[in-house]
C-alpha cells in the first residue's frame, strides 16, 4: 500500500547529551517520517513501531490488539503465559477476573483518603534529609521511600520486615544486577509475597492483600497480583519523583512558577507525567489483520507502542519538548488508556502532587550538587526510565 514505511532496525540504547528528557533522537525521527515505522524485534520477527499519539491511543483501546505474553512474536520460539495474577500480561476475560475485585481499593475517594498518611511519611522522609544535610542522594532519600512505605502499608507488610523486602525489590526492580543476581532478588520476594499471602489468608489484616483473600483468587493468583501491585507502585512513582525534580531543576523557570502559586501542582503533575514517560513503551499483538496508519497489520504481528513518543506528538501537543507546568492537559498517556489503563494512577497523583508540594516548600534553594551532565541515568534497556541518583543540595 503506498511508499514503503520508514523502518527501524532496533530500539535506541541512549539519549542524545544533554537531552535526557526527550525521546530518542531515533524516535522522534521515525515519528517525523510518519505514526508508524517498520520494525525488526530483537529476535528477528517483523513487526511495528508505533510512535504517534492518536494510533498508540486507538490501539490500546482496540480489542484486536492482546496483551497476551505467549502472543507476542518477538522471538523465534513461544513465550510462555503471564503467570497467575499477572493480569497486565492477559486479556479479558481472565484480565477482568484479577482486575474487579481491585477496582474498589483504587478509586479517587479512597485514594483521596490516603492523603494524610502520604503527607506524614513525605513529611518524615524530608525530616530525615534535613537533618542529614545539606546535600543528599534524593532518590536514596525522598523519591524511594515514599513509595515504598505506602505500597509496603497497602500490601500489609509487616514494619519489621519493610527493610529487608523493599531492598529485595530494589535489587530487581533497578537494572543493575547480574542476571543470577537479579533473578535470585526476583525469587526472593516471589517466595516472600507467597509466605506473605498465606499470613493474611490466617490472620487478615487491614491492608488490600487481606481484603482480596475474600475473593476467589487462590494464593499463587495473590501473589502475582501483589508482585504487579508491587511493580506498579513503586518504581513508576519513584522514578517520577526523581527524574521530575531533575527536569524541574533543569527548567528552573518553571520551578520558580510552581513554588510562587503551588495551585498550580495538578497542572504541573500532568505535565510531568507527559513529559517524562517513564514507563516508555509497551507491547500489543494483532489478533486479526487491521489496517492501521495506511499500513496493514498482520495477524499474530507484534507492535510497540512508544508511550514517550506520543505523548511528544506535534499533533496532539503544542511545542510538545518544553516542560510547561501552566499546560491545560488534553489526555496524555503516561497511564495508558483502554482496558489496561493504569489501576493505581489515582495514587500515583496523591504521591506525586504531596511530595513535590512538601519538597519544593521544606527547600526554596534546592539544586543540583553535581553538574548536570553528571547525573547518571537509568539505561534504555530499563523497563522504568529514571535517575540512578539525584545529588542534591541546598542553604547558602
Amino acid at each position: 500500500m503506498g511508499e514503503s514505511p520508514h523502518t527501524v532496525t532496533a530500539l535506541p540504547t541512549e539519549r542524545r547529551p544533554g537531552c535526557p528528557f526527550d525521546p530518542p533522537a531515533e524516535l522522534m525521527d521515525a515519528r517525523r517520517h510518519g505514526p508508524i515505522s517498520g520494525y525488526t524485534h530483537p529476535g528477528g520477527k517483523p513487526g511495528w513501531l508505533i510512535t504517534g499519539y492518536d494510533l498508540v491511543r486507538s490501539v490500546l483501546a482496540d480489542p484486536r490488539f492482546s496483551s497476551r505474553r505467549d502472543l507476542m512474536n518477538v522471538v523465534d520460539y513461544e513465550l510462555p503465559p503471564a503467570p497467575p495474577g499477572e493480569f497486565l500480561l492477559m486479556d479479558d476475560p481472565e484480565h477482568r477476573r484479577y482486575r474487579k475485585p481491585l477496582m474498589g481499593k483504587f478509586t479517587v475517594r479512597r485514594m483521596r483518603l490516603l492523603t494524610d498518611r502520604v503527607e506524614r511519611i513525605t513529611a518524615d522522609c524530608l525530616d530525615a534529609m534535613e537533618a542529614a544535610g545539606p546535600s543528599a542522594d534524593l532518590v536514596a532519600a525522598f523519591a524511594r521511600p515514599i513509595p515504598a512505605v505506602i505500597i509496603c502499608e497497602l500490601l500489609g507488610v509487616p514494619y519489621e520486615d519493610r527493610g529487608s523486602f523493599q531492598r529485595q525489590v530494589e535489587s530487581f526492580m533497578n537494572g543493575e544486577p547480574s542476571d543470577e543476581e537479579l533473578m535470585a532478588a526476583y525469587t526472593a520476594t516471589q517466595d516472600y509475597l507467597a509466605d506473605l499471602v498465606a499470613a493474611k489468608r490466617a490472620n487478615p489484616t487491614d491492608d488490600v492483600l487481606s481484603d482480596l483473600t475474600d475473593s476467589d483468587l487462590t494464593d499463587e493468583e495473590l501473589k502475582g497480583v501483589g508482585l504487579i501491585l508491587l511493580a506498579a507502585g513503586l518504581d513508576t512513582t519513584a522514578n517520577m519523583l526523581a527524574l521530575g525534580t531533575f527536569a524541574l531543576l533543569r527548567n528552573p523557570e518553571q520551578l520558580a512558577a510552581l513554588r510562587a502559586d503551588p495551585t498550580l501542582v495538578d497542572r504541573a503533575v500532568e505535565e510531568l507525567l507527559r513529559y517524562l514517560s517513564v514507563a516508555k513503551s509497551f507491547m500489543r499483538t494483532a489478533l486479526e489483520d487491521v489496517e492501521l496508519g495506511g499500513r496493514t497489520i498482520k495477524a499474530g504481528t507484534t507492535v510497540v507502542l512508544s508511550y514517550h513518543t506520543a505523548n511528544h506528538d506535534p499533533e496532539r501537543f503544542t511545542d510538545p519538548h518544553a516542560l510547561d507546568v501552566r499546560r491545560q492537559h488534553g489526555g496524555h498517556l503516561a497511564f495508558g488508556h483502554g482496558i489496561h489503563q493504569c489501576l493505581g494512577q489515582q495514587l500515583a497523583r496523591v504521591e506525586l502532587k504531596v511530595a513535590f508540594t512538601a519538597l519544593i516548600k521544606r527547600f526554596p534553594t534546592l539544586r543540583l550538587a553535581v553538574p548536570a551532565e553528571e547525573v547518571v541515568l537509568r539505561p534504555e534497556t530499563a523497563d522504568i526510565y529514571g535517575v540512578k541518583s539525584l545529588p542534591v543540595t541546598w542553604g547558602v
